[in-house]
């Protein structure tokens, strides 16, 4: 009998899913931290944009019943969350682009 998942782990699914550090892999580990700290504050901004984007969304659109505050407030969530999801994927890019380089 023969097992089509005999050989492997979660890790194995886990670790061919998460991107390496692809061309920065010579750089040393403060310049890998660096770059994270910068990834996370990044994140936290848009998600605070979203943030601040649905409460302008609600205020706008029950408080003060002014529908262009609603209507930036919903620009604001998109960009958020768009910022969040780009800054997400960007080492998952990176490693694309300079494997199809290579």
């Amino acid at each position: 009998m023969l097992f089509a998942a005999d050989k492997g782990d979660i890790n194995t699914i886990i670790g061919g899913i998460a991107p390496d550090w692809g061309p920065f892999g010579s750089l040393g580990n403060e310049a890998k931290v660096m770059i994270e700290v910068v990834m996370a504050v990044a994140i936290l901004l848009c998600l605070a944009i979203a943030i601040w984007g649905a409460a302008k969304q609600r205020i706008g659109a029950t408080a003060l019943r002014d529908t262009f505050s609603a209507e930036q407030g919903k620009g604001l969530i998109i960009a958020g969350l768009t910022g969040v999801f780009i800054i997400g994927s960007l080492g998952t890019l990176f490693t694309i682009v300079y494997g199809m380089a290579v």
